[in-house]
């Protein structure tokens, strides 16, 4: 029987840094998830004996101890680890056990979370990320390269607390206003910003699947279907939580998805992926230069999995979910062979 769990609490601060939390800590695509699951005749384990259609938390249990264990004493053997994942997650206390996981190791998210060690790490191996200055408050501002500039989060969530800033003056504001919040910690960075196609890779980890009635192994990760993004503002491609990504994105066709530029994008995305060790998808964003090159700018070790599971949430479908429609899976194929992959710590 599966659980799916959600973030209850905020994350530690590492050093000096903040993860800002969703105000429902991901319970919507968690019930998503267990709907879905539940109406193709998965067996969920829920808190509630006849969890409602419209409540998100009837679906889904805290990331806490108490939560776990409750899931485990309602027969829960399969965790989905919906929510944000850290070294010291309650969630570790049971890996000593005879359960699942579906989703990263903590231990990995604490490290690549931290977006400025994962754009060191990919630099070093040769992945094309976009230039960056780290921002440490209190630090006298002297930035003298070009603008606009985007400014970041180190361990951010989606495009929350992210701007496009077009002169000193703006930046000194922005970076003011960031620091006064306290939001996300003692220090941001400044992002070079790239005036082409912006797309997104949902990278799926090695294992088995099944495409198209076939089973398909898979040594080394491998990519769904790149979406653009566009619609954006000032710059930006706006949170889910404000614009549907349905109102904003799209599955590249097929001449553009053979271009030179986009496979060589993909191959990296697939590099960055067996760097990071994944054991569940992860999503990247990139976009591209004046030349049509691409860069890798963000590496989103949990990927939104909302999607339309339930009636008043037809128009919730994630990024991942829309690239999964190129190979020609629907929600349920997509998270019924993210569940294959399920792994045990004892292994």
């Amino acid at each position: 029987m599966i659980a799916i769990l959600y973030q209850k609490n905020l994350p530690p601060i590492r050093d000096g840094i903040q993860k800002p939390m969703k105000p429902d800590g991901y319970s919507d695509s968690g019930a998503d998830i267990a709907c879905e699951l539940h109406n193709n005749s998965i067996k969920i384990s829920t808190p509630v004996d006849n969890p409602s259609i419209e409540n998100n938390l009837d679906w889904v249990f805290p990331d806490t101890e108490e939560g776990i264990q409750n899931a485990i004493n309602k027969g829960a053997t399969v965790f989905w680890l919906n929510t944000i994942l850290y070294k010291t997650h309650p969630i570790e206390k049971f890996f000593n056990l005879n359960n699942y996981f579906v989703g990263q190791l903590p231990s990995v998210v604490d490290i690549y979370d931290d977006k400025w060690t994962t754009n060191k790490l990919l630099k070093e191996n040769g992945i094309l990320i976009p230039e960056t200055t780290l921002i440490t408050e209190g630090d006298t501002i002297n930035y003298k390269g070009d603008f606009p500039i985007v400014v970041k989060p180190i361990r951010g969530r989606g495009s929350q607390g992210v701007s496009l800033v077009k002169n000193e003056k703006e930046l000194n504001a922005k970076l003011s206003s960031l620091f006064l919040s306290k939001q996300y910690g003692t220090s941001v960075y400044l992002e070079q910003f790239l005036s082409g196609q912006e797309i997104t890779i949902t990278v799926m980890p090695s294992g088995s699947y099944i495409i198209n009635n076939n089973k398909k192994q898979f040594t080394t990760a491998w990519c769904l279907p790149p979406v653009k993004r566009f619609n954006h503002q000032n710059g930006i491609a706006p949170y889910n939580g404000t614009v549907a990504v349905i109102k904003n994105s799209a599955l590249l066709d097929n001449s553009e998805r053979n271009s030179n530029q986009i496979i060589a994008v993909c191959k990296q995305c697939e590099k960055v992926a067996e760097l990071l060790h994944i054991k569940a998808p992860i999503r990247i964003d990139c976009r591209a230069d004046e030349k049509g090159n691409y860069y890798l700018f963000d590496v989103n070790m949990k990927p939104n999995m909302t999607g339309p599971s339930r009636p008043q949430r037809k128009n919730q479908d994630s990024l991942s979910s829309l690239a999964a429609r190129g190979i020609g899976w629907n929600y349920f194929d997509l998270l019924k062979n993210m569940l294959n992959q399920k792994w045990t710590a004892n292994l």
